[in-house]
């Protein structure tokens, strides 16, 4: 395990000013690379204890499609000048404010400021999907912070290589499961609006409802 240092903790702060949601610094945040999923689940449950009346207001949103190919910029694994990788799946958090200040990106795996508004999270991140083949093309699973807390399960096995040593080194902490699952990560991963929880949408739709 190991935090992510902001690139400026200035911007952090100031950021973290403009909502009534108090997150700590990405640096105090827990983090385990490669295991997005898990570390936005924590952000969640930080919320649940501390601020839990600003729950409603929390989304996790798992990112990908049926090809599990998607691109995204600005990410700390990113090979190029511009931060690109190509993640299987991704999950950020997001603060959706009831008044006009917006919409908040918590992404433990950007380059950017800690959180971003997502009006310029998303170009910098997503770019333009009409330069994207169509495997390419990105969906989202958006679910309910408390939702996502009472049904998401994983027992790490995607994390394992085949003669079971880890891929990457888990979290310290015992693996997330529920009363009816140990595992169901795959429902939340997968974009078919039929199965899994929360709401399935493109590109357009999730910022036409967060923006």
């Amino acid at each position: 395990m190991f935090t992510f240092k902001s690139n400026n903790q200035k911007e952090d702060l100031e950021m973290n000013s403009f909502s009534d949601l108090k997150i700590p610094s990405s640096k105090e945040c827990l983090y385990t690379s490669c295991y997005c999923e898990e570390n936005v689940w924590k952000l969640c449950e930080y919320v649940k204890n501390n601020q839990s009346s600003l729950l409603s207001n929390c989304y996790a949103v798992f990112i990908s499609n049926r090809n599990q190919s998607v691109p995204l910029w600005y990410q700390k694994s990113g090979k190029d000048e511009n931060k690109l990788a190509v993640w299987d799946y991704h999950v950020i958090f997001i603060y959706h404010s009831n008044d006009d200040k917006g919409t908040l990106v918590y992404d433990l795996d950007t380059v950017l400021p800690f959180p971003v508004p997502l009006e310029k999270y998303a170009p910098l991140t997503f770019q333009f999907e009409t330069y994207l083949q169509p495997i390419h093309h990105r969906c989202f699973r958006v679910i309910p912070a408390e939702l996502f807390l009472k049904t998401f399960a994983s027992d790490r096995s995607r994390m394992k290589n085949p003669d079971g040593s880890w891929v990457k080194e888990p979290p310290p902490y015992p693996c997330l499961s529920t009363s009816d699952s140990t595992n169901n990560i795959d429902d939340f991963i997968s974009m078919n609006p039929t199965i899994g929880v929360g709401e399935v949408m493109n590109l357009n739709q999730f910022l036409e409802k967060f923006l």
